[in-house]
């Protein structure tokens, strides 16, 4: 396994973060795996070297900080060894103060994703969304006191406008709180909109990149396809990518899977090789719902792909309307 810093910080991460949306209860959402199915994949990452893990509170309403919290410890080494992240925003209850990154819930998620990750703390804090309703001094002071009670060792953020990362950033650093290191953005080969600002603003402010749905929720390995469970119900992929694959979505994965054929390997490993390439990138987030996949994602940090191959996979992309925010 690969490890490297977490952006400009001095924490150390496995290149590949095993992200955790998958695991927890079906009910939720039928393409979920339930702690029994999910305990084994959890297992594996960790035997694999896989140090990292991404969760967050509002998967499966807290049920994947459960199962996350209970196979890390029993199948983990020491808390010190493992950088478990996860997020804040999103509802957690019908109240209207049971969402959104206010003093009030931002108190009461920390406490909420420690209790049900059974640890003392996470080493990654992250706002899943930008809060429109709420001052953005009120939400950096308050993440700033989580840090400093000990409950959180880092701060990132997730999908948003690069104006609105600026503008924390540059209050945080105006008032002396604690600065964001990360930022988790959709990013992938048919999705390439963050190369515009996002990508560029990380770059220059030392952000650390983690891109979520790297394989575009199994576009890029071929899996809708094959109707899927998920290809089916998962309206959000549907919001992401369409019901149906736009042409020009479909001459990106066509040139992927040609040059994969040409190069041997599983397409998704390919498209995963461009991603960890990519300037910035730290960790791509990768579901796993089945063994094998985890073989193609850790296969990916062996492949360098030449430039004419990287050329090659870019070519057909056309700008899309901006996603994922």
């Amino acid at each position: 396994m690969q490890y490297v810093n977490l952006g400009s910080a001095g924490l150390k991460v496995s290149r590949i973060c095993l992200g955790t949306m998958t695991y927890g209860s079906s009910q939720w959402r039928p393409w979920v795996l339930d702690e029994e199915a999910s305990r084994p994949l959890i297992r594996q990452a960790l035997e694999r070297g896989i140090n990292f893990f991404d969760t967050a509170d509002m998967y499966s309403l807290g049920a994947s900080e459960e199962v996350l919290g209970r196979a890390l410890k029993e199948f983990g080494p020491d808390r010190e060894k493992i950088v478990v992240a996860t997020k804040v925003f999103y509802p957690m209850g019908d109240d209207p103060n049971q969402r959104g990154l206010s003093r009030k819930h931002i108190m009461a998620a920390i406490d909420g994703s420690l209790g049900r990750l059974g640890t003392d703390h996470v080493d990654l804090y992250q706002i899943h969304r930008f809060d429109p309703e709420t001052p953005i001094e009120e939400t950096l002071e308050a993440l700033h006191d989580v840090v400093r009670a000990g409950k959180a060792r880092y701060l990132g953020a997730s999908s948003m406008p690069a104006w609105q990362f600026a503008k924390l950033l540059s209050t945080a650093d105006a008032h002396g709180w604690t600065r964001f290191v990360t930022m988790q953005n959709h990013y992938n080969l048919v999705y390439r909109e963050e190369e515009r600002e996002m990508i560029p603003l990380c770059l220059e402010e030392g952000i650390g990149v983690l891109p979520w749905s790297p394989l575009a929720r199994g576009l890029l390995a071929g899996k809708r396809r094959d109707k899927t469970v998920r290809a089916a119900t998962d309206t959000y992929g549907q919001q992401l990518y369409g019901e149906q694959i736009s042409d020009a979505d479909a001459r990106v994965v066509e040139r992927l899977g040609a040059l994969a054929v040409e190069a041997g390997v599983p397409p998704a490993q390919m498209a995963l090789a461009w991603l960890l390439q990519k300037p910035g990138v730290v960790a791509p987030i990768v579901g796993i719902s089945k063994p094998g996949q985890l073989d193609d994602a850790l296969a990916a940090l062996d492949l360098n792909l030449a430039a004419e191959i990287v050329v090659g996979l870019e070519e057909p992309y056309v700008p899309h309307l901006v996603a994922g925010i």
